[in-house]
């Protein structure tokens, strides 16, 4: 479903002797980190200020939600006139035990949005991370995913889940490699291990169909993004596999024959340097949630469940 200091998934960190195995969060921190997210989220999105939510988004989110905001507070300078609250509740909290920093959890909620997605019932499925004590805790990653596309996840006798590590070796595919290796598979169809399905096979078919129009070609170029708050963060399911989110950012290069202009809709053109001649370029930024099995499986070792991914700048010529 698609609609938009470096950091390590290690469950073994060591930072400033920190060496305790303890919960990323207790849940009452957690439903706090929910709230703060929310009343910020909505504050944003009705005055259209980029600023009011800075400090709760990161990573592949926060560049997504930043730079939407930003276009829209030029598009619609008096805030958002058909704004309505997010409301996210029914939540259940996936809280990892680990050492050291980066810490992180996921909350896999109800959301009031269904309706507006023309869809059945969705969970806003969330990825707080925060780098430090004296940080807060900060969205990086949202999915929106189906009941049934949520795993189980593997849990002690305490009900605390277990992170995957960023080069494990248990799963199929390590987290670190998913970033670079789904830019791959959209540019060449391999590796052949991510599963069929509208994130790969369809998008790959859809990105050839739109290649070359009557007087206007696409081109598209991926990039893996992988480092810093882009990191990718996952925790352990039930079989053994893991639920990870990553992130990815691409290019679309739209030229247009001569004599006509590519399209510009005022959300881009107010991302966007220079002036459209004959070529449009998009720079995009996607949050990804994948379900990875466990090492030795033979086939769809990757399932792409969800990718948010928005605009964040652009360039005419």
């Amino acid at each position: 479903m698609a609609t938009v200091l470096a950091l390590t998934a290690s469950g073994c960190v060591t930072v400033h002797g920190e060496l305790e195995v303890v919960p990323a969060a207790t849940k009452a921190e957690a439903a706090q980190a929910l709230k703060d997210f929310t009343a910020a989220y909505n504050a944003a999105d009705k005055a259209y200020d980029p600023d009011l939510d800075a400090g709760r988004v990161t990573g592949a989110l926060g560049a997504i939600n930043q730079a939407g905001l930003k276009s829209r507070s030029i598009t619609s300078p008096g805030g958002n006139p058909k704004h309505q609250p997010l409301v996210l509740s029914d939540a259940e909290f996936v809280i990892p035990k680990k050492a050291g920093w980066p810490r992180w959890f996921v909350a896999d909620t109800d959301s009031n949005r269904d309706t507006d997605r023309g869809a059945g019932d969705t969970r806003w499925v969330l990825l707080f991370v925060r780098n430090s004590a004296q940080q807060l805790w900060e969205v990086a990653y949202l999915s929106i995913l189906t009941p049934d596309e949520m795993p189980e996840f593997r849990k002690d006798g305490d009900g605390w889940a277990e992170p995957v590590a960023a080069d494990s070796a248990s799963v199929a595919v390590a987290p670190k490699d998913l970033s670079e290796e789904y830019t791959e598979y959209l540019r060449s169809g391999k590796p052949a291990h991510f599963a069929a399905g509208p994130h790969t096979t369809a998008w790959r078919d859809e990105r050839r169909s739109v290649a070359r129009r009557p007087g206007l070609s696409t081109q598209y170029v991926d990039q893996p993004l992988d480092t810093g708050d882009y990191a990718p963060l996952g925790l352990v399911t039930e079989d053994g596999g893991a639920l990870v989110f990553f992130a990815t950012r691409f290019f679309d290069r739209q030229t247009a024959a001569p004599g006509y202009r590519p399209k510009v809709s005022p959300e881009v053109r107010a991302l966007m340097t220079g002036e459209v001649k004959s070529t449009l370029t998009k720079e995009w930024v996607a949050s990804l949630a994948v379900q990875v099995k466990p090492a030795g499986a033979a086939s769809d070792q990757v399932t792409v469940l969800g990718r948010l991914q928005g605009v964040t700048s652009a360039t005419g010529s």
